[in-house]
């Protein structure tokens, strides 16, 4: 935490001296202005060259002066975004809340685990891990949430986030210029469609007409001014307007390139510096170099090319004002000129373009896993097995205060699944959701809350906690046996990792208990590696018959000075203490 304190600390002080500067140039374009209208007043008065050369002067300096300016500018953004960037660390580190886009659009109900584990929305895995800038990022991040990467590749991601995690100043600055580009879905998606719009080369007859009628006026143009002859003169206004009839003709297809890509420009040259940021840094993990060559086309950086696309946006951005419009296509035909090469653009690099996209995307969600490894040195990245052997030492919910948090070891051989008892408010769902999550984590390659992991990845299904589906109308209970019949499904195409927390609680108490071995029975035959949480005895009896894949553990609670202790810590054997009566009669309820 200490380090954030000083970044603050750090970027607070150049943020103040870049506006003083930046201010005190202000001042200066300001005087510039002024005396630049001076001199032209008394060269227009005394017609004294002198002034029109301090004229001259005062003009270029402020050219110079607005160049400095939009560095300067461009400094104070990335100065503000990092600021903002480690003051934000320290909130969340402080616990005074969660400062990050909690990803609730990304929530998908039907969803093996993304519901029931609090994937998406507040106080979310995805919250708490997001240190994502740009929506393609964003998207990236959520996608590998609920996605079981192969073993392979998440040794790979452990490696890529190692050695982003020690390159702190590297995260944050890439995250800065995620963060100045404003970047959203829209932005993303119009660059998308017009990536794969297909356009059609304009005609060669169409480009040697707008390459010879510039010319051709501009011949025109300085035999005027040789000859004085008006004649000239009425040509050149005939090649003028035919200018412009001949801009008309491509109207229509320069609106459909530019549709809804009002400053886009300035989203592409973000774009474009996050990928120099890549393509700049010296990488030794194999992932991050794979990813850093994939920025290469023609024998040059993604980001060069990008630069030129978001110049000739900017470019087309001129078909807006009437004035240069008309001005510029007269005379040069600019925007048919700005459209050939937009086309051209197009048809060498938007095969790749999605997959330049996809780089950023990738890197901002390693960064954010490496924040987390960042944040949380205790961490462990797991062992890999292909041997359907899962087992962790002293085991916590990630998104739990580590003052508070208490830790469990869990070993699924030789049994492979737990029946879990314990009274209400012992922890059964809060552990639950620790195995969930810590599973998660270990398919996306990062980091687990525990000391040690060993553990061969598998999907995670889950059946803990299901809404009333209204709009499908359909009922708790009926939304429950979809879900297991989902569960069951999954677990025909190999094993699986699942966890239910107290299912079938729509039915009554005969029914809810047979249903529930029935399930126990069925999910074993299958193979599953994973727990279940229940009140009832009679189902933890169901151990006897299957010992060498079933075993009881349990969440005790005490009565200590006339007070519920909860000490949060799983023991074997079936839960024998009760609090439900004892809470009851210590508020009056009976």
């Amino acid at each position: 935490m200490e380090i954030y304190h000083s970044k603050s600390k750090k970027h607070l002080e150049e943020l103040n001296y870049i506006k003083k500067k930046y201010n005190t140039i202000s001042w200066f374009r300001l005087l510039c202005v002024v005396f630049f209208f001076i001199s032209i007043y008394y060269y227009i008065k005394n017609s004294n060259p002198f002034y029109s050369v301090l004229a001259a002067v005062f003009f270029f300096a402020f050219i110079l002066l607005m160049r400095f300016h939009s560095k300067l500018l461009f400094k104070r953004k990335i100065t503000e975004a990092l600021l903002d960037i480690n003051n934000k660390e320290l909130d969340y580190l402080e616990k005074q809340k969660i400062p990050f886009e909690n990803g609730l659009e990304f929530n998908d109900f039907h969803h093996p685990y993304a519901y029931d584990l609090d994937i998406f929305g507040e106080h979310s895995l995805f919250q708490n891990l997001n240190r994502t800038a740009t929506f393609i990022g964003k998207k990236t991040l959520a996608k590998q949430c609920l996605t079981l990467l192969s073993n392979e590749e998440i040794l790979r991601n452990h490696q890529a986030i190692e050695e982003l995690t020690a390159k702190l100043d590297w995260r944050q600055e890439f995250l800065a210029l995620g963060k100045i580009s404003q970047d959203d879905q829209s932005s993303y998606k119009t660059l998308l469609q017009w990536s794969k719009f297909d356009s059609e080369p304009i005609t060669k007859a169409n480009i040697w007409i707008s390459k010879l009628s510039p010319v051709l006026l501009l011949v025109v143009f300085l035999g005027y001014w040789i000859t004085s002859n008006t004649l000239f003169l009425n040509i050149f206004g005939l090649l003028f307007v035919f200018n412009l009839a001949f801009l008309g003709k491509f109207m229509k297809r320069i609106q459909i390139e530019i549709a809804n890509s009002s400053n886009i420009s300035k989203i592409i040259s973000q774009y474009g510096l996050l990928m120099k940021k890549i393509e700049e840094e010296s990488f030794q993990s194999e992932k991050l170099i794979d990813l850093q060559q994939q920025l290469t086309l023609k024998k040059e950086n993604a980001s060069v090319h990008f630069k030129q696309l978001a110049v000739l946006f900017s470019y087309m951005d001129s078909i807006g004002n009437l004035v240069t419009t008309i001005l510029f296509n007269g005379t040069f035909l600019f925007n048919v000129h700005v459209l050939k090469s937009l086309i051209v653009w197009k048809n060498e690099h938007a095969k790749a373009l999605e997959d330049w996209m996809e780089v950023i995307g990738e890197f901002e969600m390693l960064n954010s896993l490496a924040n987390l490894s960042y944040n949380n040195p205790k961490f462990v990245f797991p062992e890999l097995n292909t041997n359907y052997e899962i087992s962790f030492s002293e085991l916590s919910h990630p998104l739990l205060n580590a003052k508070n948090r208490v830790g469990n070891d869990m070993d699924f051989q030789p049994q492979s699944f737990v029946i879990l008892t314990g009274s209400n408010m012992s922890g059964k769902s809060t552990f639950l959701r620790t195995l969930g999550i810590n599973m998660v984590l270990t398919g996306m390659g990062a980091p687990v809350c525990a000391t040690m992991g060993n553990v061969h990845p598998l999907p995670v299904l889950v059946s803990m906690r299901l809404s009333d589906s209204l709009s499908d109308s359909e009922s708790y209970f009926f939304a429950e046996i979809k879900r297991l019949k989902q569960i069951m499904d999954e677990l025909e195409k190999g094993p699986a990792f699942v966890l239910l927390d107290e299912i079938l609680r729509g039915t009554n108490s005969d029914d809810k208990r047979n249903g529930t071995i029935e399930v126990v029975k069925k999910i074993i035959a299958k193979k599953a590696i994973g727990a279940i949480a229940t009140h009832d005895i009679e189902v933890c009896l169901t151990t006897n018959d299957f010992p060498e894949l079933l075993i009881n553990k349990c969440f005790e609670v005490e009565i200590q000075n006339d007070e519920l202790h909860f000490d949060y810590k799983l023991r074997d054997g079936i839960c024998k203490n009760k609090s439900a009566t004892f809470l009851m009669k210590k508020m009056g309820v009976i």
